[in-house]
């Protein structure tokens, strides 16, 4: 009943935004996307707003072409050079990157083995993330080699030197620019440098004309923000925008009728997921854990919400990678819920609500606004099934949850949605969610028996132990139910046909790109 209403409700808005897209059209003399003054042009259009482009705590700079990484994933998610021709370890904790030579920053500077030891100072300085996640101790530049010693032995350092935030940047440009102006147009390697940008709305980039890896085919990119699905998918079916990624599943029919637009559905490695407040004094509770698991309806989700595109999760990694979790999803189940409720004291009243001690069972659930057009949704049907078996469940919509609830302690559920496993290994993110002051753990989640398994796996290189390992915590997790995990969705992404040379990855790192064309 709440997916209908709701659509209903989606579908007025959607006609109030199409009714204020005519007037922004009616009063541009050009479209956007047009090739102007032979001046190749795109517009893509992504779902979550920055307020800054500061490469080390945010993903937006590698993402618009502006910053590269030492290492990047290729096609088939293994790892591949990228600004360092090669690397190798000359034991467990001392690895040799060889730099390129002959790339230059935005700047003019040279890319040299002391300009990325320089950049991962500031990155390490700036960004506790990055500092846990790289976990250097000290570095020794010559020439174009440069000498990484980690703090512990870490086989899997290489993997973590993909992530957007361990992006080269030019020291020299941000001494000269200062901070603030830098975290607003930074200079890196990449085929695009930053000419404006508007905090919360959009980047303009053109074309770096010294690029190392071929000057790019287009001459300018716009890179806009916009956190509602349905404003995004009506810019692009109005050809205001050539890409626009996370397209709202209701409008595909439409989309398919047009010639002119296409749409690509890629399988993501984005899991969405309820986090559980682990100070509650409600959901500290494993039954109740247990019970709110078993009334989310991921069978719904996927079909009423998503519209096919996407799987049922059990864990936090795809079930289709080797160290993901091969049982079967928890399907839904109001019985099984209500025993595991009244098993608590829970207990049903005259008035159908179920309460302990007189106080009845009041559930905070924090919804996620950005991203994805259905995280949004999610809570509303987790809402309903739950009010049937007597919970109330207040939902509080916020834009970016993990600072809410890293702020606050008045909460029970949070909505998450994290790529879980964009390096083709599952121990970043184990380390990110399940360490204290990891990136991801901004509920401070701690797990009885985790931590020796994520030690082991940390010191482990070889492929076949990581995925024993991994299959092992994700046991311990089902066990004890820190998460919910929902469902893993498909990204979906509209793709105007003027469009050539570019497809969305399942990372959804690399966008921007220098073979990007338009036709």
């Amino acid at each position: 009943m709440f997916i209908h209403l709701n659509t209903r409700v989606r579908n007025v808005l959607k006609l109030f935004c199409l009714a204020l897209i005519v007037v922004v059209v009616a009063a541009c003399s050009n479209n956007e996307t047009e090739v102007v003054d032979n001046q190749k042009r795109v517009t893509i259009i992504h779902s979550l707003p920055n307020d800054s482009l500061d490469p080390h705590n945010t993903w937006i700079a590698l993402r618009a072409g502006v910053t590269e990484t030492l290492v990047r994933l290729n096609a088939d998610m293994q790892l591949a050079p990228w600004l360092a021709a090669s690397w190798n370890a000359k034991d467990d904790t001392t690895w040799v990157f060889t730099i390129r030579d002959g790339i230059q920053f935005q700047d003019g500077t040279k890319l040299d083995a002391a300009a990325v030891k320089a950049s991962f100072e500031r990155g390490i300085q700036d960004s506790k993330a990055l500092e846990a996640a790289l976990k250097i101790a000290e570095m020794e530049p010559d020439g174009q080699q440069l000498t990484i010693k980690t703090k512990e032995p870490f086989p899997a350092f290489p993997t973590e030197l993909v992530h957007p935030t361990a992006g080269i940047i030019s020291v020299a440009a941000e001494r000269t620019l200062g901070k603030e102006t830098f975290n607003n147009a930074p200079v890196g390697t990449g085929p695009f440098e930053v000419t404006s940008f508007l905090p919360g709305n959009e980047v303009q980039l053109k074309r770096f004309d010294k690029y190392w890896d071929g000057k790019a085919k287009l001459n300018e990119v716009v890179f806009k923000f916009n956190s509602d699905a349905n404003v995004r998918t009506l810019a692009f079916q109005s050809k205001q925008a050539d890409i626009v990624y996370h397209i709202a599943p209701e409008s595909l029919a439409a989309i398919q009728k047009d010639k002119q637009l296409s749409l690509d559905s890629v399988s993501s490695l984005r899991t969405h997921y309820f986090t559980y407040n682990p100070k509650s004094l409600i959901v500290s509770d494993k039954r109740i854990r247990q019970a709110i698991d078993k009334l989310i309806d991921r069978d719904a989700i996927v079909k009423d919400i998503m519209f096919g595109y996407a799987t049922p999760s059990n864990g936090p990694f795809h079930s289709s990678l080797p160290f993901g979790n091969k049982d079967d999803y928890q399907k839904l189940d109001q019985a099984g819920a209500l025993q595991l409720l009244e098993s608590a004291g829970y207990q049903k009243g005259s008035d159908g609500k179920l309460s302990k001690d007189g106080n009845p069972l009041t559930l905070k659930l924090i919804a996620f606004t950005g991203v994805n057009p259905e995280l949004p949704l999610i809570p509303l049907l987790v809402q309903s099934e739950a009010a049937k078996v007597g919970i109330k469940v207040e939902i509080l919509s916020v834009e970016y949850p993990d600072v809410f609830i890293a702020d606050h302690s008045n909460w029970d559920i949070s909505t998450s949605s994290y790529l879980t496993s964009p390096r083709g290994d599952g121990g970043s993110f184990l380390n990110a969610a399940y360490v204290q002051g990891g990136s991801s753990n901004a509920a401070n989640v701690n797990i009885e028996g985790l931590a020796p398994i994520l030690e082991e796996l940390n010191r482990t290189g070889e492929i076949n132990k990581r995925n024993e390992l991994t299959k092992q915590a994700v046991q311990i997790i089902k066990e004890t139910l820190p998460h919910s995990y929902i469902i893993n969705p498909n990204i979906l992404v509209g793709l105007n046909t003027r469009v050539s040379g570019w497809k969305p990855g399942a990372e959804e790192f690399y966008i921007v790109t220098n073979k990007m064309d338009v036709n």
